[in-house]
């Protein structure tokens, strides 16, 4: 068993070591140096917001590409729910719930079908139209999971962009697409608006994204404080929609006729 004075021992011995290493480090970039100099022009390039969608907000979230996940175990879901039924007091084998493990483990594979999905399978049209002017598809209905309860949460994104510099637009039905591969998997509606914007300044590169996301969520229907109908909005901005101005204008496209 180690003693109280070896404990600290190591302790002081570690922190000794953390000190050298930081010397080192100063030692190794001294003032003027090219280190030093990228360090400063990595700076400069963060806070520029003028052109593209990632400057500012790519230095602090650039999007995690999809993790490895296990293959949907449907034998092993099913099992899952039979157990659910007998817990909850249920008999699983009477003529209505014979089938419902089978059928819940289905659906459930549905559910989740967006787990570890790259989004740049479905960002893959781009056109060269030299397009420099907002893009919006609003009202486009989705269903995720919550991850919480795993329960539905439901309603409608509207995602706007503006093309890179290069003018290129991608498909319309693309961005749908974008908005079922995240919300297709165990979500909360705050991840799942920045996941939608982050993937669209990753692959496409645009000058500015915003996304907005409207959705009523049955663990607050259901059960717990039970206010069906309330909505909860969300919204993620990048780059050109983070000036009042073009903010505003996509705001009221999205409201518009409602």
């Amino acid at each position: 068993m180690t003693s109280d004075s070896d404990q600290a021992q190591t302790i002081v011995r570690q922190a000794g070591e953390l000190n050298a290493g930081s010397s080192g480090l100063d030692q190794g970039v001294s003032p003027g140096s090219a280190a030093e100099s990228n360090v400063s022009d990595n700076v400069t390039d963060a806070k520029d917001a003028g052109s593209g969608a990632g400057n500012g907000v790519e230095a602090r979230r650039r999007l995690k590409r999809p993790e490895m996940v296990r293959p949907f175990d449907h034998e092993r879901v099913a099992r899952a729910v039979r157990e659910l039924l007998i817990g909850i007091g249920e008999d699983p084998d009477r003529e209505g719930l014979r089938k419902t493990p089978d059928r819940v483990a289905r659906a459930y594979q549905e559910a989740v079908e967006g787990l570890g999905r790259d989004p740049a399978e479905v960002l893959t049209t781009v056109f060269d139209e030299g397009h420099d002017e907002m893009v919006l598809v609003r009202d486009i209905d989705f269903s995720s999971l919550c991850e919480h309860h795993l329960v539905v949460f439901a309603g409608k994104a509207h995602v706007a962009y503006i093309p890179n510099e290069k003018g290129q637009i991608t498909g319309l039905s693309k961005l749908a697409r974008l908005v079922d591969l995240y919300a297709r998997r165990p979500q909360v509606q705050e991840r799942l608006t920045s996941q939608v914007a982050d993937a669209l300044v990753d692959v496409l590169d645009p000058r500015g994204v915003m996304v907005v996301v409207e959705a009523e969520h049955l663990c607050m229907s259901m059960r717990g404080v039970r206010k069906p109908g309330a909505t909860t909005v969300t919204s993620a901005v990048r780059g050109q929609f983070l000036s009042p101005a073009t903010r505003s204008e996509g705001m009221s496209l999205i409201i518009r006729g409602r």
